[in-house]
């Protein structure tokens, strides 16, 4: 039977790297797929200058993905992008002193998770994705999702609550290895990885999701603005340059953590501990 699945994401461009399989798939199998977002990433690194020039290049590009992924209503919270700062990510979490007044990492908790189980309500939402505890790699307002995903579960009642995240296990491995031919840009720091996202053994979902690669990276080349800037090519303009059988292999699986369930679960479809029918 037909679900609602809310994808609830930081910036434009989230979506497409964590969990467009998973969207791809669900819309696909006639399930209606919702993607909140919490800011327009103004201040993501581009060529575009920071401010409503780019947030209004990245909006569009989030509704570009949206379109590509099947998804049925994109929702905007509003708050402004928190942005990074890199060189502070030990100290305080990677919070720059010059953010916006409206920043989503200064929102309140409480009035964020009512906004956004407003529209789990709304939809009747049977499962709301975040982020894991770290916010992936640590981006302060990946951090604030998970806190305010969380808070608006218990506040809905969601049935099913899953961290996007990836495994840091092979991941880890390819990137030392990548690390030995190829030279990441300047901004991609391999130790990060080390903290960063799930390991494992604590994953309860692995998500098959090849049959929607070309799905999932259309949606990643629609966010034009993140493939380039600063000095040379960005993360996502790097992913978009790995040939097809390499990228099936390296995006073919999305993976999830659901709290709840037992250490060593394995789940492989997002909707699996709900009924079949009501």
């Amino acid at each position: 039977m037909a679900r609602t699945a809310v994808f609830f994401h930081a910036h434009p461009d989230d979506e497409a790297l964590l969990t467009a399989g998973t969207m791809a798939m669900l819309a696909a199998e006639g399930h209606r797929v919702v993607l909140v977002v919490a800011t327009a990433g103004e201040r993501g690194l581009a060529e575009l200058p920071h401010g409503e020039e780019l947030a209004a290049a990245r909006t569009g590009e989030l509704y570009a993905s949206a379109a590509v992924l099947g998804v049925a209503r994109v929702v905007l919270l509003g708050y402004g992008d928190s942005g990074l700062d890199t060189a502070s990510m030990g100290e305080n979490g990677g919070v720059g002193d010059d953010r916006p007044d409206n920043a989503f990492i200064d929102a309140d908790i409480e009035e964020a998770a009512q906004r956004l189980a407003a529209v789990l309500k709304e939809e009747s939402a049977d499962l709301l994705t975040i982020y894991d505890p770290a916010g992936g790699y640590g981006h302060p307002d990946h951090v604030q999702v998970y806190r305010v995903g969380q808070r608006a579960a218990d506040i809905a009642g969601t049935p099913i609550l899953l961290e996007a995240t990836v495994n840091r296990d092979p991941l880890l491995k390819a990137l030392r290895l990548a690390q030995r031919f190829y030279r990441f840009p300047p901004e991609f720091d391999v130790r990060s990885f080390e903290r960063a996202y799930s390991p494992g053994d604590v994953i309860t979902h692995r998500v098959n999701v090849r049959r929607f690669t070309k799905v999932k990276r259309a949606s990643m080349a629609a966010h034009t603005s993140q493939a380039s800037g600063g000095d040379g090519d960005r993360t996502l303009g790097v992913m978009l340059k790995i040939p097809g059988p390499l990228y099936r292999l390296v995006f073919g699986t999305e993976w999830y953590v659901r709290r709840e369930l037992p250490p060593g679960s394995r789940r492989t479809h997002p909707f699996d501990d709900l009924p079949r029918e009501t």
